[in-house]
């Protein structure tokens, strides 16, 4: 009965119009419109009154004025382009690996200029370098295809070259992990060059992805997970959007994502030994993005007594939604980041998914639901290095 509602609200005129404004770059100024109608709409209502009290007439007048002019400039400026060429921003070279995940952002309105051929082809070659096989977690490859046009999607402005992530069609949640692992560090790379980007999943047609693709889309082999703008930022961005990223930059604190058991309840002390050698490994796993800000990745570490020593061993990351996409590609891009940082601190490690019994005999939860480990130490087969910072 909720899917046949649900069903029924998405086949209505009001829901159709949301999605074409919504795809047609106009839903953000609609809504940023509607907040200075109903600014006007007090207004009138208190010029009616005649009393005029400040809260009724003078507040709302300021405000609503406020909202109507700066709509208008921010169509003119964003939507229609009309201001100066912005300069291309300036390489991240001089900062730490920690520093530049730190900085790294999703960018919400991008230059209209396309990416320098320099910058194009740097961009390729670690596109290439991070979607080798051996480079990944799973069996079955992912892709990364770019593509210069201007893809329907949302709310996203003025991005007109992507990558689209490609898996195949037969669900494997490895290879969605791999998605995220592996983009990661491409977005890492472009980040220190100096570019911007922007991960984009529930906010783009699927249909227009894969008619922009033409022949490099099978559509019974492959299956596109998410898209990622990339571009020069820009300093012009509707007023909506500019609320959406203050209110995307609250994080859940450490204790509330890195555990010391397996059911999820005793936090972390990351600021104690032997947890805290892994310094801001935990940190910039907190800031790494998720699909709303959902941050859906919750990590266990795990110790055990070697010659009379309690010794960490691993840690277990894990997914606390039973999202088949969304949460593996956040897991994806938090394993990269955890093994970008623990590269930058001489941490040895590997990523392995390990069975229940090699887990330990615990009483595992099914939520949040366990996807893989990073077990501390070398191994047989040595763990990629990225080796591109």
């Amino acid at each position: 009965m909720a899917l046949e509602k649900q069903k029924s609200f998405e086949d209505s005129p009001l829901w159709k119009l949301k999605v074409r404004l919504q795809f047609s770059g106009w839903l953000q100024y609609i809504i940023h419109a509607i907040w200075a109608l109903l600014m006007w709409i007090i207004t009138g209502v208190g010029w009616l009154v005649g009393f005029w009290p400040v809260f009724l007439f003078w507040l709302p007048l300021g405000i609503a004025t406020f909202l109507s002019i700066s709509l208008v400039g921010t169509v003119l400026i964003v939507k229609y382009g009309m201001h100066p060429t912005e300069r291309i921003p300036a390489s991240k070279m001089d900062l730490n690996v920690f520093d530049l995940m730190r900085k790294c952002h999703s960018c919400r309105s991008f230059q209209s200029r396309n990416l320098s051929s320099q910058h194009h082809a740097e961009l390729m070659e670690a596109v290439q370098h991070h979607s080798q096989q051996n480079q990944q977690l799973g069996q079955q490859p992912v892709r990364f295809e770019y593509v210069n046009v201007r893809l329907t999607i949302w709310p996203v402005v003025g991005a007109h070259e992507f990558l689209v992530a490609i898996a195949p069609r037969e669900y494997n949640r490895l290879s969605i992990i791999d998605v995220g692992r592996s983009l990661q560090k491409i977005v890492l790379h472009a980040t220190r060059m100096g570019m911007a980007t922007c991960w984009i999943g529930p906010g783009a047609d699927q249909e227009s992805i894969i008619q922009h693709l033409g022949d490099k889309f099978d559509p019974t082999k492959d299956h596109v997970i998410c898209v990622c703008a990339m571009g020069y930022e820009s300093m012009f961005k509707p007023f909506l959007i500019r609320l959406i990223q203050k209110l995307q930059r609250k994080r859940l604190s450490l204790s509330e994502l890195f555990f010391t058991d397996p059911s999820f309840t005793l936090p972390l002390k990351t600021d104690s030994p032997p947890f805290n050698e892994y310094g801001r490994c935990y940190e910039v796993c907190q800031w790494s993005p998720s699909s709303y800000n959902g941050q859906t990745t919750r990590c266990a570490a795990v110790t055990d007594r070697i010659e009379g020593e309690e010794r960490l061993i691993r840690f277990d990351f894990c997914s606390a939604t039973t999202s088949r996409y969304y949460a593996a590609v956040a897991l994806g891009i938090w394993c990269a980041n955890w093994e970008t940082g623990c590269v930058a601190l001489n941490k040895r490690g590997h990523f392995a998914v390990l069975l229940p019994e090699d887990r330990g005999n615990e009483a595992f939860s099914d939520l949040p639901k366990y996807d893989v480990s990073w077990v501390i130490g070398d191994e047989t087969k040595t763990a990629i290095i990225n080796g591109m910072f």
